[in-house]
Order: structure tokens, then sequence, then C-alpha cells
């Protein structure tokens, strides 16, 4: 058993069958089956079930797959660590609620853009739970989530901290008067958004649980539909003041307990730290580095 082996089972298990493997690795399928069969014969245990819709893995399959991971995971960064060389250059992807990319982000990546032109930034969005096992997977190597995050296999730092507010219709009087009329939803991101956990958590602590939920899939449909009053919302202050002052939506205070929402910088604990990543961490989270050279 070798990488090469190895690349190939993580693929099909990844992609669910050999044609797919044989069509990400550029080549075809009789190759990657000889190559499977060979790694089961050399393993003595079958690693996947083979069905109409393509393959799964068994049980053996499933505890191989972490080491395969890992073991791409090293050779990606070995790759990257041999080439590390002169000034940051290269590919950078960093993933981060859609929150803090309109509120906070764009200034600073504008600077770090200008100041390191031979680095590829790229920025992917999401929820907190998308994002860490975005890192986790490395298909970016830091992200901006909220905190606090306490998981093993990453680094993680204070980065921002935010005033979260509950918004609603221009003509509602305070957030309790709503919850105490009932019959009202909640316009949130989709599932897994950090601040819709914090809104449904401090209704049920209101007394209003199992509320109706509607989903939109960006930040404007939200506040344009939170001001049309179709429901309520919890966002950053910073984030919603234009509206506010624009008469758009109404700004309820929370509690301190309730308000303070801390936005963190993760990235792996085991991961290639690139000249690019480093340069954006000095920029963007200083600090950062010297946390993870004391590990």
């Amino acid at each position: 058993m070798d990488a090469d082996d190895l690349r190939v089972f993580e693929a099909v298990a990844r992609l669910g069958g050999m044609n797919r493997a044989a069509d990400e690795l550029h080549t075809v399928q009789s190759n990657v089956t000889t190559r499977i069969r060979a790694l089961e014969q050399e393993l003595g245990v079958s690693l996947f079930d083979r069905h109409a819709r393509g393959v799964s893995c068994t049980p053996a399959g499933r505890r191989l797959l972490p080491y395969a991971l890992r073991i791409r995971a090293l050779l990606k960064d070995a790759t990257q660590a041999a080439r590390d060389d002169g000034p940051p250059s290269g590919p950078l992807v960093i993933g981060s609620l859609e929150t803090t990319a309109a509120v906070r982000l764009s200034p600073l990546l504008a600077h770090y853009a200008a100041s390191h032109p031979a680095v590829d930034l790229s920025l992917r969005t999401g929820t907190t739970c998308e994002l860490i096992d975005d890192v986790l997977a490395q298909r970016v190597e830091g992200a901006f989530v909220c905190g606090p995050v306490d998981h093993a296999d990453l680094l993680v730092q204070t980065a921002f901290r935010e005033e979260l507010v509950a918004l609603t219709a221009p003509s509602i009087d305070s957030l309790d008067s709503i919850v105490r009329a009932g019959e009202f939803r909640i316009i949130v991101l989709r599932a897994g958004c950090s601040y819709r956990l914090r809104l449904e958590a401090l209704l049920a602590r209101r007394g209003a649980a199992g509320v109706r939920v509607l989903e939109f899939g960006t930040l404007e449909a939200i506040l344009a539909c939170v001001g049309a009053g179709l429901g309520i919302t919890a966002l950053p202050r910073s984030l919603v003041e234009t509206a506010r002052r624009a008469g758009q939506v109404a700004i309820h205070t929370l509690p301190p307990q309730e308000a303070l929402v801390e936005t963190a910088f993760i990235r792996r604990r085991d991961g290639y730290l690139s000249k690019a990543m480093a340069a954006f961490i000095e920029a963007v989270v200083p600090g950062f580095i010297l946390a993870a050279a004391a590990e």
C-alpha cells in the first residue's frame, strides 16, 4: 500500500463511484477498479460495497478513510512547503461568515491584496458549522467563525467582538411585545447559522419555543423581509445601523449576556503555515502566529 493507492481509495470513497473517481483522477475506470481490488487483496478486507448507484464504504473502508485523508493533506502540505519560497505568493483560500465579510473584512482584504499582489486570495462564505468542517478538511486554510470554538485539532483566537441586536419591523416597539403576541416567524440564514442559534436560544428563554422559521440566502433579503413585517431576526449592530437610519427596521438592544458575540479565527493545528497565510494572519489577526508557535 502506498500514497497513490490511498489517493485512489479516497477519491472513490468521497465521490461514491469508480467512474467518478476515474474522471477526477484523469484515468480510466478499469485502472481505478484494478487499484482498489489490489488494495483490498493486500489488506485482506473489502473496502466498498457495490450497488446500482455506485459504491459505499464498508466498516473497514470507513476505518481506513481518515488515514487516507491525513496522508492526502500531508502530501499537499509537503508540496506547498517545498514550493513556498520568496515573498508570499500562490493561492490562499479563507472562509468567513457572511456577516463578518460584510462588516469587517472588505478593507482588510483590500489592503492585504494590495500589499501581496502575488497571492491569489479567495473568500468562501458559509455558516460556522460549514466553515469548521472546511478548515478541518483543509478546503480553506483558515476561517472566521462565531466563537467560542473548542476543538483539539484547531487553533483559535478571537478576532472581533460584535454586539448582537434583535431586529423587527419599524412599527414594533419592543421584542417582548412581539413575543407576547405569539404568532411570529424568525427570518434567518440556513441551518447551522450561529446567529440563528443565538436567536432561537434567546427566544426560548422568553418562553417562545418552536417558532416558525423562514430561511433566506442573503442578508439583504432578510433585512427586507424583517422590515416588511414578515418576522424578526438577530444580527450584529454594526451590520444593520444603515438599515435602521433609513427607517427600514427597528433595533432592539439585548442584555449584555445575550448581546456579546465573538468572531474567532481558526486554522488547523497541524496545517502548514504558508508565507501567504502567515502574512494574512499578521495583517488581520495579530498575535495568532505567536499563539500557534507556542503550542
